[in-house]
């Protein structure tokens, strides 16, 4: 058999070389099937953990993260929600996935809490941080008819009569009680002039103010917004270094002479630990991209969550604060193991 005139008259085929053209065929289709060969990435969907039960403000501004990293990735990302034991379950999962990119996840304040407590080895070094996406500040709450109109009246008042008033906001060495503990030890009162009612969360700390079973709570702000427009509750300042901006009207602590600052909740964009240097850049120009555009910004917010973009090693440097800052105040609550 013979190849066809119009090729042999153009140089392109002989039969002798037939041969050898198939099996350079066949040796570069087998080489772009090897595994460990570099594909473009992003090539095919993601998974996306998150350690916040589903329904929560947290899963909810995770869940906009990933949608918005959809669109900018040009991929499916499918959200698993995997929580229990204080958060150490979704943040174990993370830990354990393969670093090629394709399985981030929500690092969570958790992460700088856990591992002093002792429920788990894992901290922020056990990752690859790409970027802080969010904060929600607690703020200081109490009922409209309180008799304390600033936090300065609220510090007098726990001067005058220690031991006698109750707080709630989370369990007893949570986030909120530890942001309790931060701001009285800056105002320099002793954790134990007020007394800690714990609560699974900010929703059943609220029904305690609002019957009269505590009489201060430390939540974020998005916990009590609603209760705050209605003029239920007054609240009497907000941990965060600036004013927030859905609630100018709150001073911060620091506002008024108390040299304390929280970020209270957040969460940041993370892989497992040693993901590749050019797909962490990759990612972290994506979130950069994402984070500039007004519509992620107002999706963020309604959640309840301020952005709030960190990368590189100031990112690095706002998690080893965070973790000694826990690790300090856990110790006062006579929580930490290490």
């Amino acid at each position: 058999m013979h190849a066809p005139m119009g090729l042999h008259r153009l140089g392109v085929v002989d039969n002798r070389h037939i041969g050898s053209i198939c099996l350079l065929l066949l040796i570069a289709l087998c080489a772009c099937q090897t595994p460990g060969v570099e594909q473009a990435y992003p090539g095919r969907p993601l998974s996306f953990i998150v350690p916040w039960e589903a329904g929560t403000g947290g899963d909810f501004a995770s869940r906009a993260l990933a949608s918005a990293l959809e669109k900018e990735l040009d991929q499916p990302i499918n959200v698993v929600n995997q929580v229990g034991v204080n958060g150490v379950i979704g943040h174990a999962a993370l830990v354990q996935s393969e670093a090629d990119g394709y399985t981030l996840g929500a690092l969570t304040e958790d992460i700088t809490m856990m591992h002093w407590t002792g429920l788990t080895y894992i901290n922020f070094d056990s990752y690859s941080p790409i970027a802080l996406i969010a904060v929600s500040p607690p703020v200081v709450t109490v009922r409209h008819d309180a008799p304390w109109e600033t936090i300065h009246s609220l510090i007098a008042g726990l001067r005058a009569s220690p031991e006698t008033l109750k707080a709630s906001g989370s369990r007893f060495g949570g986030l909120w009680d530890l942001s309790r503990i931060g701001f009285l030890e800056a105002s320099g009162l002793d954790a134990s002039v007020i007394l800690w009612k714990p609560s699974h969360g900010s929703a059943p700390a609220l029904q305690y103010l609002m019957t009269d079973s505590v009489d201060v709570v430390i939540s974020p702000l998005s916990a009590v917004d609603s209760l705050h427009r209605a003029g239920q509750v007054r609240i009497l300042a907000t941990m965060s270094g600036e004013r927030l901006p859905s609630a100018p009207d709150i001073p911060t602590l620091k506002e008024s002479g108390i040299d304390y600052e929280s970020l209270g909740s957040w969460f940041a964009l993370a892989a497992p630990k040693d993901l590749p240097d050019a797909r962490l850049e990759f990612l972290r120009v994506a979130v950069w991209n994402i984070s500039r555009r007004p519509e992620f910004r107002q999706s963020i917010q309604h959640t309840g969550f301020q952005l709030r973009h960190i990368t590189g090693s100031a990112l690095r440097a706002f998690l080893y604060e965070e973790d000694l800052q826990n690790g300090l105040l856990l110790d006062k609550a006579g929580l930490s193991l290490e």
